[in-house]
This record gives structure tokens, sequence and C-alpha cells, in this order.
């Protein structure tokens, strides 16, 4: 045990993790000159579209140091703000952490969140230096920036480059000289903590743990605590590129076991796993329930899809345990599921994979975030969905989270990031210099305000060099109402949202005529209404497509073409009173970028 190390690699988004992940395998032989590419370890055709990574990976190297054998569990993990919950259950698998750092972008938003969160696990920290080959690399100036971070000497701080491969051998010894070896006993009961599955089609799902205590051979008889349930373990052993399978694996390493397991729901990120006849008397504590931050309607386009959906949903949250989701019903769109995201970015992403791995077409409604309502008697709510807001006449009071945000910056960018919070309805509470022009802003904001596009706007405005990090921080109360969206009088209920008082017109306002642009013209008018209660605020309307009738008539009397418009007029509203408007995927999606 006393040869193993656990470490993950935690930075901002792209800041060179999964480039210096690849050399470190390079150096250490893991991977094969033939199956090398550029981030090896982002095996999602959307990871490597993206340039992200997305899920955590785990993989094991073999290194030799002064003729010793160590075994080295690399976890990569992603640095979006989207997927900080991958980045905590990798730190529970791990001892240390490499901390990267850009030479030329400095310390950023989300490297000091998951420095924290390794911190609070006292895990050891490594920093490094990445891209110090670059000619905008200011090493010296970003060294100080470590050092005021973490207040370690400037000795400890590794410089290096994914690219070319410099300070790989350095990192690889600072890990076995600073990350402690894995305290546990290989003699007592079996605990091993699941951190990630994924589903395989043929094999049924495969979980990954870390060993805590105890050992665990083939063929085991083991139980998973919070479910209760007891299987053969068909098949252990440890995450090479593929899976690599081992007779016994001890205390302190990382393995996966495939049992033959079918149904999603008995495996669960964060439960123990133990042996039946000798089982630990306790479980590892797990993870924090992850909390969801934006909410969204999920539905299928056939509506017989409605349980292929609900298996597809069941997979990937096997695959990422921050989806959750529950069933809902909409009378525009039929049955299909509620389902909390992290963010917009982590919404987007599991749209893309129901699509990508399990073939499935979705609409996904407008975007919102859960309110508490009070009645009159003083009982409490939790309103997911505006459909689901009682009568207006027997609201108490609305309440809606408020994050505590920290925006990271150059001083240039102050103006407009200022004015983008305030216009959110944000309060700045301080803003600290954190060294040379940079700047620490910090705001409470309305989490409903950021949900749809403040993340692309601060980008935009800030030229990419703006950070964001944030965390739920309390309710409060708000004067909110229902902005509901009338297609020839009938409400569809998928378009409606819970806005504030200030916002309500104008977001109606821009709402129905972006729906004019996207909805097809039909053989009747349609009036596109936005309102708060029975008060109308906007209103466009689509004119119908119409046949010339009057073509054919040349000269004679007017009352000739008037009697031809007036037949047609009547057609028209006959049509009206059955017709029915069909509002394609496009307006959904078109409220997320209404600017």
């Amino acid at each position: 045990m006393k040869n193993i190390r656990n470490f993950c690699i935690i930075a901002h988004i792209d800041h060179g993790k999964s480039t210096l992940a690849d050399r470190l395998l390079e150096y250490t032989n893991t991977v094969a000159a033939k199956d090398m590419e550029a981030q090896v370890l982002d095996n999602m055709d959307l990871e490597r579209e993206r340039g992200i990574t997305i899920k955590s990976h785990a993989i094991q190297m073999d290194y030799v140091l002064d003729g010793e054998h160590y075994t080295l569990n690399l976890i990569d993990t992603p640095g979006h703000v989207d997927f900080s919950y991958e980045v905590s259950r990798s730190i529970a698998a791990c001892e240390g952490a490499l901390l990267i750092v850009d030479a030329s972008q400095g310390v950023q938003a989300q490297t000091i969140s998951n420095l924290y969160m390794a911190i609070d696990n006292d895990l050891e920290i490594i920093p490094v230096i990445n891209k110090v080959d670059l000619d905008s690399a200011k090493p010296e100036e970003v060294e100080d920036e470590i050092i005021d971070l973490i207040g370690c000497d400037r000795s400890e701080i590794i410089r290096a480059s994914g690219k070319t491969g410099l300070g790989v051998p350095e990192i690889l010894k600072a890990i076995v000289e600073r990350v402690p070896a894995p305290k546990g006993d290989p003699e007592t009961p079996l605990q091993a903590l699941i951190f990630d599955s994924v589903f395989n089609p043929f094999r049924g799902i495969i979980a990954y743990y870390k060993i805590v205590n105890g050992t665990i051979r083939t063929n085991d008889f083991v139980k998973f605590v919070s479910t209760g349930k007891e299987y053969h373990a068909d098949e252990i052993g440890v995450l090479k590129l593929d899976l690599a399978p081992r007779k016994e694996l001890s205390a302190g390493n990382v393995g996966y076991i495939i049992s033959g397991i079918k149904t999603s729901r008995e495996v669960r990120v964060g439960d123990t796993i133990t042996h039946v006849d000798r089982p630990c008397d306790k479980s590892i504590e797990g993870f924090q329930e992850v909390k969801p931050m934006v909410f969204a309607g999920v539905y299928p386009i056939e509506t017989e899809d409605f349980e292929n959906l609900r298996s597809s949903l069941e997979k990937l949250q096997l695959n990422d345990a921050s989806l959750t989701f529950s069933p809902e019903s909409s009378a525009a769109l039929g049955f299909g599921f509620r389902c909390g995201f992290l963010g917009l970015l982590h919404m987007e992403i599991i749209q893309e994979r129901l699509g990508r791995e399990f073939d499935m077409d979705v609409i996904t409604t407008v975007p919102n975030v859960s309110y508490r309502v009070y009645d009159k008697g003083g009982t409490m709510t939790e309103v997911h969905n505006p459909s689901g807001l009682p009568d207006p006449t027997l609201i108490e009071r609305i309440e809606e989270p408020y994050i505590r945000a920290s925006i990271i910056t150059v001083a240039d960018f102050i103006g407009p990031i200022m004015t983008l919070c305030l216009g959110k309805r944000g309060e700045l509470i301080k803003q600290d210099y954190i060294s040379g022009n940079r700047i620490e802003l910090t705001f409470d904001l309305p989490l409903g305000e950021i949900v749809i596009d403040f993340y692309d706007k601060l980008k935009s405005i800030s030229k990419g060099y703006a950070s964001f990090d944030y965390h739920i921080h309390d309710y409060r109360e708000s004067k909110l109402v229902k902005l509901d969206i009338l297609l020839n009088g009938e409400s569809v209920d998928a378009l409606s949202t819970l806005t504030h008082v200030d916002n309500a017109v104008t977001f109606g306002r821009r709402m129905c005529e972006k729906l004019k642009e996207l909805i097809p013209r039909q053989q009747f008018d349609i009036a596109i209404q936005a309102a708060i209660g029975a008060k109308i605020i906007a209103r466009e309307t689509i004119k119908a497509v119409r046949k010339d009738v009057t073509a054919k008539c040349y000269g004679g009397d007017v009352s000739r073409k008037r009697k031809l418009l007036e037949k047609q007029k009547a057609g028209k509203k006959r049509m009206k009173q059955i017709g029915r408007v069909e509002v394609p995927q496009k307006a959904f999606l078109a409220v997320l970028k209404l600017d």
C-alpha cells in the first residue's frame, strides 16, 4: 500500500489538464504509441468536438523511481462550473491534487473553488504552472498569485508544458514524494466507495470504486449497503486505458466491479460495497446531495417514446449523477420529465447525449429555477414549474433563490460587468484586488436571472477574460409574476415563465416578436399574445397565407370583388375555429437566446 498514490488534476476550464494528463501517460508508457492521440482520456465524441472534459476519467499508471515501483491512480476532472459535482466525487477518491494554472491567464474563479473543495478534503496540493512555452506566458506573476492563494514556497511550484512535455518528470517525482499513501487496513472488513458508474449493453453496469479498507477478490459475495442488494463479483480489476481484470484488490486501490447488474436503480454513486459474510459496521460518508440549479421539462417528440426516454435518462444518470428527473405532464406536450441540471451547459450536453447515445428526439422547455411559494395560511410549497403556481389570490409571497457569485476579471472590464450584474438585479457585496490589475467582484444575484444567458453575455463583454463561479446563498422575497404566452387565445404552458414584475413587459414583447419570426404562416391569422393573468401586455399577429381570389375579376362593379373577399374571409374564420398551431422546437430554444 505504501507504493500507491491516488491523485486528481484540478484547474479552470481550458488550462491544459487533459493535455498534461496525455504527457503523464506517455512518460509512464501507460498508453502505447499507436494508441496515443490528443486528449486520450476524453473518449466521448462531444468532449473532443467541444474541447472540454465532461466526465472524470480514472486511469492507472506504473512508475519507477530510484528502482522502486509505484502505482499511480490518476483522475482527470472537468473544469467547467456546471460539472463541479464530478470534481467533488473525484476529490473524494484521492489523497492529492495537481493544481494546474495557465501561465498566460493566471488564477481564475473555477481554480479557486476547486482548490477550496480539495482543501476541505485535506488533499495534498501540488501547484503546477502549465503552458510556460507560450509567448504570452507570465510565470513570475502567476507564481505570485499561487503563493498568495495557497501560501506555498516558490520552490514547490513546478513549471511545465503539456505541449512539449517540459516538467513532466518533476511532476511525477513530486506526486510520489509529496502525496501521502492511502490509509486503510487490508485485513479489516471490506469498505469501498463507489465514485462513478457506466452502463455497458453487454455486461450490465460497471461500478468504479476506491477501496478504503479490506480486500476484494473475484467471485466474492458482496453487498451494496444503501440498496441492500447482494451480488457475486464476476470480474474485478483496475482501470487502464481499457478494463484490466485482476484476481484481488486491496485497500488504497481504485478499481471496477462487474456483477451483471441490469437495472440502473441498484447502483448509486456514493454507496459503499462490503462483503455479505463479513460486513463493515458503518458505510463510508458519501457525497453531499447534488442541488440542481436549473429545471426544464424534457418531452419525447413521439408520445409512445415515453418509456424509452425514462430508461435513457436512468442510464445517463448512472454516468452523470448530477442529473435528477421526475415525471410530469403538460397540456401541449403530453407526458415527459422534469429534469434538474447544474447549469445551461449541463442541460445542453444532456440533450446532445440523449440524441447521440440513445437516439432520443426530445423537446426541452424554457429553463427556470425552483421558487418557494407561501400561501395565506403560511404553508410553503416548492414550485419548479410556472404551471404549478397556485391562484394569485391565494399567494402571500414568493421567495426566489439568490446566489453568491464571484467574478474574476481584469480592471478594464469592471464597468460593463457591473452594468450587466446590476441590470440582472444584482447587489455588489465587495471587490478585492487580487494582484496587478486583476480584481474579484462578489455579487448577490437572483438565480432566475442568470440561468438563461448571463454566462454567454459575461464572456462576450469581457472578451473571454472574466471567470465566473457561484453557490446558492439564500432565498429572498421577490415580486414575481407568471407570464403566459397565448396562441389564438390558448395558453402554451411550455413557454410560460415566472419573471420579475419589472422585466415582464419587455420580456413578453421580445418573446412575441421572436415567435412571430419562428412560427410558420398558416391559412388563418395567428394572434401571439403575452399575458399576466387576464391582462394582455404584448401582441403580434402572423398574417394568413392568402390566395389572390380577385385575380379573375377585370373591370365590372367593385361589389364582385367585395363578394369574393367576404367569402374568403368567412372561410378563414371557419378555419381559425378548428385550426391548431404547431410550435416548432426552434421556438422553444429561441427563447433561451432572445438577444
